[in-house]
């Protein structure tokens, strides 16, 4: 024990006095802070320019539909060269029409042009071109407006009062949704949703970084030939351990630092986006976390984490060089990816059979399960099935990975084939 706490000792200090770790882990929540603050405040200082107006509508279908939408935009009637401009034409007309208004954009004298004709009443569709084509907020905001006067017009067939129409058609719902646990209200469904998507993006970021962290460090202390000073005094297995723990305990120490960031954040968060100038954000409630959901997330963390430090210590001792070393772990990290590319399906529908499945594969369940653990509640005998399997996974890849670091930290040359490694895993 005594020569596994120096070697636990020795990879936590090394890596913890570094300045690149203090810089990442004190600058780390402001960096995570910005990347997501300043995407909304660019969209909201965008909102403010969008001139989804300044385009000219070209009605072919004899019902006056172009000039409902030009209304429902902001834009004023046909001729109003600062708004939206209506164009009626008769549908034979329609594509020399269409070629005028290409030729405008062209020249800028207007952003974009919406073609309605005689398949926007009978099939609602209708055609958009312009410089903003790729503008999705621009573009909602016009199909809104296609969809509101459409609606409105089809009402009014039936009888009704047109201001009727458009106070009946122009209706804004503001909807709060509210998780309901086994033990009662379970706070912001939004919320909940957030913080496991967070809980998710922090143990994927942990695990690539610091399994990857644990792959530069073996291949250094290989090709550096300090490894053959080291398992003069300490064997390979209490070297491997070590590495893991010790690299293990910075990772957690570096989320603890970046959870209490993240908490300060929110404390502070409205003299934060009134400082810069963006509406205040909503008040939703944190959603609740039991102290079990905390115990959960630990172990998930930890046998994710030892799994893949495990692999990546092996990847490490097979190869000789840093390019050798790259391609080795892409089926590791191809593993990984796979977990997070599951991510927003499950968070969008946490219930659904494929969330079940993903979050019991032991390679991306400690990704995929927290994430659902946090959006719904997950049943005990399922919870304890999952963390099972990815314990037994664990255990068999470190089984499997010592034998392996065993005899790949003293090997150099080419990189060994598969069944090379086979051999050292019989023979070791």
């Amino acid at each position: 024990m005594a020569k596994l706490w120096t070697v636990i000792k020795r990879e936590f200090l090394e890596r913890v006095r570094t300045k690149w770790f203090i810089i990442v882990t004190v600058f780390g929540p402001v960096f995570f802070g910005v990347i997501m603050v300043l995407p909304a405040y660019l969209s909201v200082k965008g909102m403010k320019d969008v001139k989804v107006a300044d385009i000219r509508i070209i009605d072919a279908t004899g019902t006056g539909l172009g000039d409902r939408v030009a209304t429902r935009l902001g834009g004023g009637p046909m001729g109003d060269a600062s708004g939206t401009q209506v164009v009626v034409v008769e549908p034979a007309k329609l594509a020399e029409a269409e070629s005028t208004a290409t030729l405008d954009v062209m020249h800028k004298s207007r952003r974009g042009y919406l073609v309605l004709d005689s398949l926007t009443i009978s099939r609602h569709k209708a055609s958009y071109a312009g410089r903003n084509a790729s503008s999705l907020s621009e573009i909602q905001i016009i199909e809104n407006a296609l969809h509101s006067a459409l609606l409105g017009q089809r009402l009014e067939k039936e009888g009704l009062d047109p201001k009727r129409v458009e106070a009946l058609t122009r209706v804004k719902v503001d909807m709060n949704a509210e998780r309901i646990t086994d033990s009662g209200r379970g706070g912001s469904g939004i919320g909940s949703a957030i913080f496991g998507f967070i809980i998710a993006f922090l143990l994927y970021m942990m695990i690539v970084l610091y399994g990857q962290n644990i792959l530069r460090g073996v291949l250094e202390e290989k090709t550096t030939r300090v490894a053959e000073v080291i398992v003069s005094s300490v064997s390979t297995d209490i070297l491997l351990a070590g590495k893991v723990i010790g690299v293990g305990a910075v990772g957690l120490l570096q989320q603890a630092v970046w959870l209490a960031s993240g908490a300060a954040f929110y404390h502070f968060r409205s003299q934060i986006f009134v400082s810069l100038g963006m509406p205040a954000m909503p008040n939703f409630p944190l959603p609740q976390v039991p102290p079990m959901l905390i115990v959960a997330l630990v172990l998930f963390f930890i046998l994710g984490y030892g799994l893949y430090a495990a692999l990546f210590a092996a990847v490490g001792a097979m190869v000789s060089s840093q390019e050798d070393a790259n391609q080795a772990a892409q089926p590791v990290v191809m593993l990984l990816v796979f977990s997070i590319i599951f991510a927003q399906p499950v968070m969008l529908n946490p219930t659904g059979r494929l969330a079940e499945i993903v979050s019991w594969i032991p390679f991306s369940a400690p990704v995929i399960m927290p994430l659902r653990m946090s959006a719904i509640s997950v049943p005990w005998y399922e919870l304890t099935a999952t963390l099972a399997g990815v314990a037994l996974t664990c255990a068999l890849c470190v089984w499997l990975s010592a034998r392996i670091y065993r005899v790949g930290l003293l090997m150099y040359g080419k990189r060994p084939s598969l069944r090379e490694v086979a051999r050292w895993i019989r023979q070791s």
